[in-house]
């Protein structure tokens, strides 16, 4: 997912993207609400988070000139506030949470998720099921013959894409193109990184090998039997 946060104190900022990135997102600042309208403007995102006080354009008068010219990305608002009369202003301007100062990393990863997954439409389909493996796309959980399998956002889109296209190789540049922004260059291990991480929650306490290398090719997802 990609997120924009939009925190005139940097060291808020700086901590907020950090456990965003280390949750496998990826997140673009801006450190006033006139930096953050024009950049939402500009490229999409998954989800915004934003201050409710800050210089230039405040968080709120920002929300509201975000739905007024149709962007409706969830956004989820931060202050150090923690009246209902707030919280309420907030929402009916167009926010789609409220969390309070100060905040756990936890619960804000938590709260977006939860804004992000009300915002997408219902997929056609709910749950795929291959090889003894089953995900629901709805609740986003995974398990194999039973057993849960707790995967970070990336791993399960991962699994995800690999087992959609289940028999067929996908190349590291597809995979990138796929879960990532395409300034991502193509060289990187970053794909390695990722594969062996699911490889590992998958696979661990399995026989069956369900995660292939075809070298000089790329990845693919099918039963080794």
């Amino acid at each position: 997912m990609k997120i924009l946060v939009v925190e005139d104190d940097p060291k808020i900022s700086s901590l907020v993207a950090k456990g965003l990135r280390e949750n496998g997102w990826t997140v673009e600042t801006a450190a006033d609400g006139k930096a953050g309208l024009q950049r939402a403007q500009e490229i999409p995102f998954d989800a915004i988070v934003a201050d409710v006080m800050m210089p230039e354009l405040d968080g709120l008068g920002m929300v509201i000139k975000l739905r007024s010219v149709g962007i409706s990305s969830p956004v989820i608002m931060l202050s150090a506030k923690r009246s209902v009369e707030d919280k309420v202003r907030c929402l009916r301007a167009g926010a789609d949470d409220y969390l309070a100062k100060p905040f756990a990393i936890s619960e804000l990863l938590a709260r977006i998720e939860s804004v992000v997954r009300r915002s997408l439409p219902a997929p056609e389909v709910q749950r795929i099921e291959a090889d003894g493996v089953e995900l629901d796309l709805l609740s986003r959980l995974a398990r194999r013959e039973g057993q849960r399998i707790d995967l970070q956002p990336r791993e399960f889109s991962l699994l995800e894409l690999l087992m959609r296209n289940r028999g067929q190789p996908l190349s590291k540049t597809q995979l990138l193109e796929k879960l990532w922004d395409y300034s991502f260059d193509p060289q990187t291990n970053i794909v390695d990184v990722l594969v062996c991480r699911l490889r590992n929650k998958l696979e661990r306490d399995f026989d069956r090998k369900l995660i292939h290398t075809l070298r000089g090719v790329g990845y693919v997802f099918r039963s080794d039997d």
